[in-house]
C-alpha cells in the first residue's frame, strides 16, 4: 500500500474519531460549528488551535458533496499543505470553449498557479482530520435542525441523530451547513432563496480509459446561461457534468442537458468505444448571487462557506471562498473570546474585513458578468473568446475570472476602455460601478 493509499484508509477511519453526541449533552462549548465542510472545518481548526473548544457537527462524514472539485493549487498549498499526502494532479493548462466552440487553450506559466481537482469525500475528509488533530470535537450523524433557546437567546444547537435529539451548547454558534441550511434561515439572518437566486447542476465520477490530457481541465460554456466540464481526477477517473441557472431551465431542463452534454460528439471523442463506467452521480443546487453581505452575522452567530453565499456567481466554486471565510471567521471569533464579549460589535470585523469585502465585491461584478456574458443568445461570450484568442494577457484574464475569482487588473480594464468594440460599452457600465481599483 503507497502513501497516498494509507493516508485515504486513516480518512476512511475518521468515523471512528467521532463522536453521537451522548458527552456533548449539555456541556458548554466555546463555539458550536454546524457543517463540517471546507468553511467549517477551517473554522473549527483556527479556533481549536488557539485553545478553544470546539464542537463540529456533521450529518454524515461519508457522504460526498456533488462538485466538480476544483480548486486553485496555490491556495490549496497556503492553507492545506497536508494536501500533498493526497497525491494530487496539478492541472497546468485549461481548454475552454464558448457557444459556438471558438476555443481557449492555456498553459499556466508558473508551476504554482496550476489548479487541483479532487473528490470531495477525500477532500473533505482531509480537512475534517485537520480539525480534529487541533483539538476539534467532530460529532457525525447529527443532522442540525433547530437551536436552542434561553430566555429567548440562542445557546446551541438542536440535532438529529440515529440515538436521539441531541444538543450543543455554545457562546458562539457558526453556520457553516451549506445553502440548503435551516439554521441560517431560522436565524433570521436570510430568508429563503428566491428561485432566480440559484443554479442547479448535475455531475458524476467516471471511470476508465479516456484521451484525456490528465493535466488539463476542460470546459464547455453554452449559448444559455451555464457550461460543462470534465475534469481528470487522476489516471483512471474523472469529474464530468454541467450546470445552469434556475431561470435558464425553464427552457431547457437539467437532466436532458446533462445527457445532451455527455454524448455530444465533441465529449465522446475522449472516450472511446465508451469506455467508462459511472461510480457515483448526483444533482445539487448552489448560490449565483453571491455573498449576502448583510446576513454574515447575529449577536452570537456567523454564517460562512455556501450558507452564506460564498460561491462564485460565475463559476460556482466554492471551496476558496468558503475556506476564507472560515479562517476570518475563526481569527475574528478568537478575539471576541479572549475579549470575553461575544455581539454584534465584536464579530463585525468578520464582515469588514479585507479579504471579505474584495470577495464581495468580486462576486458582485461576476454576477453582472454572467448577465454580459449571455446576453444574445451567448454571442458577447463568443466574441471575447475570439479576442482572446490572439492576445494571450487577455486570455490569462479571462482564465483567471472564471477558474480563480480573479477581478480583472487595471491593465486588463485600461485595454478594454480603449477598445473600439461596441460590444464593451455593457462592460463599461460594469465596471464603472463594480470594480474599486
Amino acid at each position: 500500500m503507497n502513501e497516498r493509499a494509507k493516508f485515504i484508509h486513516a480518512l476512511k477511519g475518521l468515523a471512528f474519531i467521532c463522536f453521537n453526541g451522548k458527552k456533548c449533552d449539555n456541556k458548554m462549548h466555546d463555539v458550536v460549528i454546524s457543517g463540517a465542510g471546507p468553511a467549517g472545518s477551517k473554522c473549527a481548526e483556527v479556533l481549536a488551535s488557539a485553545g478553544y473548544k470546539v464542537a463540529l457537527i456533521e450529518k454524515d462524514v461519508n457522504w460526498r458533496k456533488p462538485c466538480g472539485g476544483g480548486v486553485s493549487a496555490r491556495i490549496m498549498k497556503k492553507y492545506y499543505p497536508q494536501l500533498k499526502k493526497l497525491n494530487p494532479v496539478i492541472k497546468y493548462g485549461a481548454i475552454m470553449f464558448s457557444g459556438d466552440y471558438s476555443k481557449l487553450e492555456y498553459k499556466f506559466k508558473g508551476r504554482g498557479e496550476g489548479s487541483i481537482v479532487m473528490d470531495r469525500l477525500e477532500l473533505d475528509n482531509l480537512m475534517r482530520s485537520v480539525a480534529v488533530e487541533a483539538g476539534a470535537e467532530l460529532f457525525d450523524k447529527n443532522i442540525s435542525f433547530d437551536f436552542v433557546y434561553r430566555n429567548q437567546k440562542i445557546i446551541g444547537i438542536k440535532t438529529k441523530t440515529p440515538s436521539g435529539m441531541k444538543e450543543y451548547l455554545g457562546k458562539l454558534i457558526v453556520i457553516a451547513d451549506g445553502m440548503s441550511s435551516k439554521l441560517a434561515v431560522k436565524s433570521g439572518l436570510r430568508g429563503k432563496w428566491k428561485i432566480t437566486d440559484l443554479g442547479m447542476a448535475k455531475c458524476a465520477i467516471m471511470e476508465g480509459r479516456s484521451n484525456l490530457e490528465k493535466d488539463m481541465i476542460y470546459i464547455y460554456f453554452r449559448p444559455y446561461k451555464g457550461y460543462g466540464w470534465i475534469f481528470p481526477i487522476d489516471d483512471n477517473r474523472y469529474n464530468i457534468g454541467c450546470g445552469t441557472f434556475e431561470e435558464a431551465n425553464h427552457d431547457h431542463n437539467l437532466n436532458e442537458i446533462y445527457e445532451e452534454f455527455l454524448n455530444a460528439p465533441y465529449i465522446k471523442e475522449y472516450f472511446p468505444e465508451h469506455s467508462y463506467k459511472e461510480i457515483w452521480k448526483a444533482s445539487y443546487p448552489l448560490s449565483a448571487i453571491g455573498v449576502l453581505e448583510k446576513s454574515l452575522i447575529g449577536e452570537n452567530i456567523m454564517l460562512i462557506g455556501d450558507a452564506a453565499g460564498f460561491v462564485s456567481p460565475i463559476s460556482g466554486e466554492g471551496i476558496h471562498p468558503g475556506i476564507v471565510s472560515g479562517q476570518i471567521a475563526a481569527e475574528t471569533a478568537v478575539k471576541a473570546l479572549k475579549a470575553g464579549v461575544i455581539s454584534k460589535k465584536t464579530l463585525k470585523p468578520y464582515k469588514q474585513h479585507p479579504n471579505i469585502k474584495k470577495i464581495i465585491r468580486n462576486f458582485k461584478l461576476k454576477h453582472s458578468l454572467v448577465e454580459f456574458f449571455y446576453m444574445n443568445n451567448g454571442k458577447n461570450l463568443n466574441t471575447m473568446f475570439k479576442l482572446a484568442e490572439n492576445d494571450e494577457e487577455f486570455k490569462r484574464q479571462v482564465i483567471n475570472m472564471f477558474f480563480f475569482n480573479a477581478a480583472p487588473s487595471e491593465e486588463f480594464l485600461t485595454r478594454v476602455r480603449t477598445s473600439t468594440l461596441s460590444i464593451f460599452t455593457y462592460f463599461f457600465h460594469i465596471i464603472s460601478f463594480q470594480i474599486i481599483p
